[in-house]
């Protein structure tokens, strides 16, 4: 059975959305490699004398990023292009007498229109509760909303190019 041109961009679409959220997951792996050169007999514990200051202690806050820096700006920019594409490939499947399985989405897929204003309304949400976790010091957690919703919507796009 030969595959038409749509099939094989559809196809070609799936397997780069793959490689592309396995790279996103491969970063932290490269981050955690070890330098050999250190050692632990390079580090020596000296005992330190005790001192009294009247000032009251205060830790240094971490280092503050702004909202939309480079990497917040990827990240949405990869959550729109993932909701785009989820958007795309469960509007092929129901066109084709496919049903959606996210029953948080099924009410919206009687309408084109619906439909799109659910995923761009997913979208705004991401951004939106990333924002509030920035607002609140969560750095850490306001880069995971985006990174979970990309790898949630791959998934559905891979699922759905699977399952046609």
């Amino acid at each position: 059975m030969s595959m038409t041109a749509k099939d094989r961009s559809l196809r070609f679409v799936a397997q780069v959305s793959f490689i592309f959220v396995a790279a996103l997951f491969c970063l932290p792996a490269e981050a955690q490699q070890s330098n050999p050169q250190i050692t632990l007999a390079s580090y020596k514990v000296q005992a330190a004398e005790p001192t009294i200051s009247s000032e009251p202690y205060l830790p240094e806050a971490p280092s503050q990023h702004s909202f939309l820096d480079g990497k917040n700006r990827f990240l949405f920019s990869t959550v729109a292009m993932f909701s785009g594409a989820d958007f795309a490939v469960t509007h092929m499947n129901l066109a084709n007498g496919g049903r959606e399985l996210n029953p948080m989405v099924r009410p919206f897929t009687g309408s084109t229109g619906a439909l799109a204003v659910n995923f761009a309304g997913q979208t705004a949400g991401v951004v939106g509760v990333s924002y509030l976790l920035h607002k609140s010091g969560h750095h850490k957690l306001e880069r995971m909303v985006p990174v979970a919703n990309i790898a949630s919507s791959a998934f559905a796009v891979a699922y759905g190019l699977s399952h046609r």
